[in-house]
């Protein structure tokens, strides 16, 4: 039975999770070993790096993008390896991040999603028999596997079922039973928070005769004699488990005597069990995370520290196909998860928690414990925001701005960044691309209250949204709140004239002289952005980010940008793709300049590498319309005569279950198919080519 507290729980798990990747991080193999580790930071009590934005992780991607599978084949049933590795396939981009590309027959996952591509089917992909002993007993099985858990509350079993179902895409043997003790221990952390149940729930779930078994029991066992001294045990580890006798990049064995050992030692409590983790080393973000999820969930909000809490903001970003996926809001996606969690138990989800949940637009609430929802202030002298319980036009909880002796002409802004880029972050190792979560026609609201303190005038404020190349401040008008009330506003984000947008807000202003300095709060409710899409994207104003033209996430091929257009040069098919990832009804035009080869389109409704509509030219003279839906397949075409070195505005327009090409306004091709209601944009290519695509428009129906 789903706990009343599940959502809470979810929330803070997640949040574990990602404390502990991000903990884990800086220090992680193989530069930073153990010892340097100690040498250089002794007893970790807090983060050791100071991330503008922390980038995206292998150890967050695969838990959010593999899960998946729930949506795209396991809708209705319970979940198989070939539906994780239908995810594996259709999420990421080849090469380029989700997880460590290090070579096939080094990288266990390189390895496996190579054998997926040739054809070999999960779990075979991931199997002793395909791969060796070595290859599929890393720690992959292990560190990709929360969010199985966090879906299946106080089931240990089918928890520890879903993340063996997971694991094997890529591992085998103790590779997969690390899988299976973390679902389990997550799972049973929803019922109980003694830690020494947790252990024991997880190991029930992995076979008696298990190494994996085997170092939990001496771990355990030296805890036993010395409880106090985790040093110690990690050197017992070091000397009898250690990498020396466990081969390959990072295998699971020695991690799973430290993820034991921080269990353990941590004594239940959140921060002590991921800072031993991070100090143990090894695999240090992998081994923080798996059991930050654990305490999270056991631990709840009430036992993280805001010193760990704060800086993550509600905010992580992710490495997949899909921009505009990558950008997480972790108490929204904390209510997907605790959905997923009520369809899973075969429970009636509350109406409540459905409402407040929308995937394909921005919609803040503040309502679970502590939330910010990622909203920001540019001043942080002039400006401090956190939760609060104390005013909510709905609900109980909103965003407090309190703002502290501000002058005529003072300003900060408050506002949430629905884009990225690459100069935000401080390192690129898993290539994060973005997609914005707000554009040009869609309505901007909220609800602010005003409990000014001090100042002769009441403060006031201007909707506004920033353009991310030109950073030019697109200011609505200023408008004076008033005191002890709440004030509805809202506005439609202007036409960004083929700009990026990188923040949505408000700049708050104060009006009293400098006598008087104002003093005070506000409080924002109800955030939203919603309404239909209407943008151009201008190459003239773009920037290339993580090796991608913004706001694309390529997969293969070269691309670049050059005489206002982006340019595509390639040896074999690539794609892609932008725009929202849940847009259903639309039409997108691009001015395509074929210069080479005999394939240039547009895609629309893509959900992935393996899922989408292609259209466009096709050959000589030829047009044609083709799914992919795990291969491609032609669904219907036309005569239409085109030539290289010449411009055609081709749009693609997707309304209900009907796909319709148009070339410089004549309409050349028409078709019905509703495998797919709704998707990204992009451009494609089924073969070498070399393209010009300038003068996209999206616009939705």
């Amino acid at each position: 039975m789903i706990p009343a507290n599940y959502l809470e729980k979810v929330y803070s798990g997640y949040l574990g999770m990602n404390i502990g990747i991000r903990l884990g991080a800086p220090v992680e193999p193989t530069i930073w070993s153990y010892e340097r580790i100690k040498n250089t930071y002794g007893d970790i009590t807090d983060y050791v790096k100071d991330f503008k934005n922390f980038a995206a992780d292998d150890d967050a991607n695969g838990p959010y993008y593999f899960l998946r599978a729930l949506y795209d084949d396991a809708k209705d049933r319970e979940i198989t390896p070939n539906d994780v590795a239908r995810a594996w396939l259709n999420y990421a981009r080849e090469g380029v991040g989700m997880f460590w590309w290090g070579g096939y027959g080094v990288s266990t996952e390189h390895t496996a999603y190579i054998n997926l591509k040739k054809g070999i089917p999960a779990p075979q992909s991931g199997s002793m028999a395909q791969n060796g002993k070595v290859i599929a007993e890393q720690i992959g099985g292990q560190i990709f596997i929360d969010t199985w858990g966090l879906v299946n509350p106080g089931n240990p079993k089918k928890a520890a079922d879903y993340g063996e179902a997971a694991a094997r895409v890529s591992h085998d043997g103790e590779g997969v039973w690390g899988a299976r003790f973390f679902c389990a221990a997550i799972a049973k952390a929803f019922v109980t928070s003694d830690i020494n149940e947790i252990i024991e729930a997880g190991l029930g779930q992995v076979p008696a005769d298990s190494t994996y078994l085997k170092v939990a029991r001496v771990v355990l066992a030296f805890h036993q004699e010395q409880p106090e001294d985790f040093r110690a045990c990690r050197d017992m580890l070091e000397r009898d488990w250690g990498y020396d006798k466990y081969p390959g990049v990072c295998h699971m064995i020695p991690n799973a005597g430290v993820c034991i050992l921080a269990l353990i030692y941590g004594q239940g409590d959140f921060n002590r069990t991921v800072e031993i983790a991070t100090m143990c080393g090894w695999d240090t973000d992998c081994n923080a995370g798996n059991v930050g999820t654990v305490l999270g969930v056991a631990c709840g909000l009430d036992g993280i520290s805001d010193k760990y809490r704060k800086p993550i903001n509600d905010s992580i970003v992710m490495s997949g196909i899909s921009g505009y996926l990558n950008i997480l809001d972790i108490p929204t996606y904390a209510k997907e998860l605790a959905i997923l969690g009520y369809r899973l138990a075969g429970e009636e989800c509350p109406q409540a928690l459905r409402d407040s949940f929308t995937d394909r637009e921005i919609y803040f609430d503040f309502e679970l414990p502590g939330s910010t929802h990622n909203i920001r202030v540019s001043d942080s002298f002039l400006c401090e925001a956190k939760h609060s319980t104390e005013k909510a036009y709905q609900g109980t909880g909103s965003l407090q701005v309190l703002f502290d002796r501000m002058v005529r002409g003072d300003q900060c802004k408050i506002y949430y960044k629905p884009f990225y880029n690459r100069d935000e972050f401080n390192d690129e190792r898993y290539s994060p691309t973005f997609a914005p979560k707000a554009y040009s026609g869609q309505t901007v609201s909220m609800q602010i209250y005003l409990d000014q303190w001090n100042g002769n005038e009441m403060a006031g404020f201007a909707p506004y949204v920033r353009l991310a190349k030109s950073k030019k401040d697109l200011l609505q008008g200023y408008q004076k709140l008033v005191n002890n009330e709440w004030l509805h506003v809202e506005f439609q984000i202007p036409d960004s004239e083929g700009e990026l947008i990188d923040e949505v807000g408000i700049v708050l202003e104060g009006y009293s002289p400098g006598k008087f300095k104002s003093l005070g709060r506000i409080f924002i409710d109800e955030f939203r952005i919603y309404g239909k899409a209407d943008y151009a994207i201008d190459f003239a104003k773009q920037a290339v980010n993580f090796g991608c033209v913004t706001p694309f996430a390529h997969n293969h091929g070269a691309w670049s940008l050059a005489d206002g257009a982006m340019y595509l040069m390639t040896a074999e098919a690539c794609d892609a793709y932008t725009g929202n990832y849940f847009a259903t009804d639309y039409s997108v035009s691009v001015k395509l300049n074929p210069q080479n080869g005999h394939s240039h389109m547009v895609a629309v409704r893509a959900q992935g590498a393996q899922r989408g509509y292609h259209v466009g030219f096709d050959g000589e003279n030829q047009v044609s319309l083709f799914i992919n839906d795990f291969g491609y397949r032609k669904l219907t075409g036309a005569v239409f005569p085109w030539q290289n070195n010449q411009t055609y505005e081709c749009q693609v327009t997707v309304q209900g279950n009907v796909i319709t090409l148009s070339i410089d306004g004549q309409q050349v091709l028409q078709h019905s198919d509703d495998t797919f209601g709704y998707g990204m944009f992009g451009v494609s290519t089924r073969d070498a080519a070399r393209t010009y695509f300038s003068q996209i428009r999206l616009t939705e129906i």
